[in-house]
């Protein structure tokens, strides 16, 4: 099994690369983020045709996640129970979308930023993450794979220069604990053993030339249970994704399993 998770920043304009890594990595299974659209709006009669099924959820132009297989989409769950809102009034965000793939339980996450440490959308972050560790510590004991844009940096090795983020989000002690303590909850980083640090990377402002100077953050993961963990045979993360004209500013990581 092949699984491969992608912060695509808008389907609808990459519908063609996401066709082609399906094709050219023999991907199973496709966790996307950030589809920026309603179901009804997605282009999928080529991956219908390509033999895949599509699960999805989106309400507008902001957010959005899908799980794309080949090898089934059974129990598809959108939002996990307990999933806050944001927002005055509050609503329900397009950020999880779980489907069970092959016997695996694949949850595809869209983790919010959190803007500035100052600002709500800081607090809201910390409480979905919180409300994720509840619910992911009763998933924990079977094959279940917590994919996605985590927009954390857990470690300084993940952050191309931790001095510049001295302020920011994606590196505070609240949001690395509470990336820390999904794992603690039975779950492995499970792409970090074979795509070793420092330097490399998931996501690149397209401000600068930061992917040419290779001035990125790793904050794409696929975190999975001690049953999903050990089935791990590689990974890699696919750096061409993000190169050449009309590139999402995150790259692709993947993950084999042996059966």
């Amino acid at each position: 099994m092949r699984l491969a998770t992608w912060n695509v920043n808008s389907l609808r304009s990459r519908i063609e690369r996401v066709e082609a890594f399906l094709a050219r990595h023999d991907v199973d299974v496709l966790a996307l983020q950030e589809t920026k659209a309603r179901e009804d709006q997605l282009p999928l009669m080529g991956l219908q045709s390509m033999g895949y099924e599509v699960a999805a959820a989106g309400y507008h132009q902001w957010n959005g996640v899908a799980i794309i297989s080949r090898l089934g989409l059974d129990d598809v769950e959108v939002g996990f129970p307990d999933m806050p809102p944001f927002g005055d009034p509050p609503v329900a965000e397009a950020r999880a979308i779980g489907a069970t793939c092959g016997g695996v339980r694949v949850w595809s996450l869209y983790v919010p930023n959190g803007r500035k440490i100052d600002d709500p959308h800081y607090l809201y972050k910390l409480e979905w993450l919180e409300r994720l560790r509840a619910n992911a510590a009763t998933w924990a004991d079977s094959p279940t794979a917590l994919v996605g844009d985590w927009n954390i940096a857990p470690t300084d090795d993940d952050v191309f220069d931790i001095a510049q983020f001295a302020k920011s989000t994606h590196v505070t002690p609240r949001e690395r604990a509470a990336f820390q303590a999904i794992l603690d909850e039975g779950y492995v980083d499970v792409a970090r053993p074979h795509t070793p640090g420092p330097d490399s990377y998931t996501y690149w402002d397209y401000y600068r030339q930061r992917f040419e100077r290779n001035r990125g953050l790793r904050i794409d993961f696929v975190l999975g249970s001690t049953a999903f963990a050990g089935r791990v045979t590689g990974a890699f993360v696919d750096r061409d994704e993000r190169a050449g004209t009309g590139a999402s500013d995150h790259a692709p990581v993947v993950v084999d399993l042996s059966e």
